[in-house]
């Protein structure tokens, strides 16, 4: 009998304890963002642009083409990319890329999350690939698998 009570005793223990734990839905592993690696600002002229940053950085882009200017600026970047239909410029559109081992799996791990697809992973050359997703509150989370960045 004492071992019935004993029994019935460390069930509902356990079931007291079930209750008190939160299930947890884990699909992100610790760590899985390395850091802020890039801001990116739309602009309606892409060589204005460059010239005004060059000038207020005091130094050229490391990256210069017709549909991306990027800076190195202390070990973070700073790009530049022409105003589009979806990203108009001006205030509260630029990104935020946060830099990821692995885009695709940071953006499927994000939608499971309970974020909105808005751009999928694109590769943009030489090996790296970006992607953006709404946040469940609106904003825009980019993502950035870039080999040249190191995880913080």
């Amino acid at each position: 009998m004492a071992k019935a009570k004993a029994k019935a005793k460390t069930k509902t223990k356990s079931r007291k304890q079930a209750k008190k734990s939160p299930r947890k839905k884990q699909v992100l592993k610790p760590g899985f963002f390395h850091g802020l690696r890039t801001a990116v600002y739309f602009v309606d002229d892409l060589d204005r642009a460059k010239v005004w940053y060059s000038g207020i950085l005091g130094f050229k882009p490391y990256f210069d083409s017709p549909y991306y200017v990027g800076f190195n600026v202390g070990g973070f970047e700073l790009g530049l990319h022409p105003r589009d239909d979806k990203y108009p410029g001006g205030i509260g559109s630029s990104v935020a890329y946060w830099g990821v081992t692995d885009a695709k799996e940071a953006h499927a791990s994000l939608l499971q999350l309970g974020a909105t697809a808005y751009s999928p992973i694109e590769d943009v050359g030489g090996g790296i690939k970006i992607g953006a997703v709404k946040d469940p509150f609106g904003n825009l989370l980019g993502i950035i698998e870039n080999p040249s960045f190191r995880a913080a």
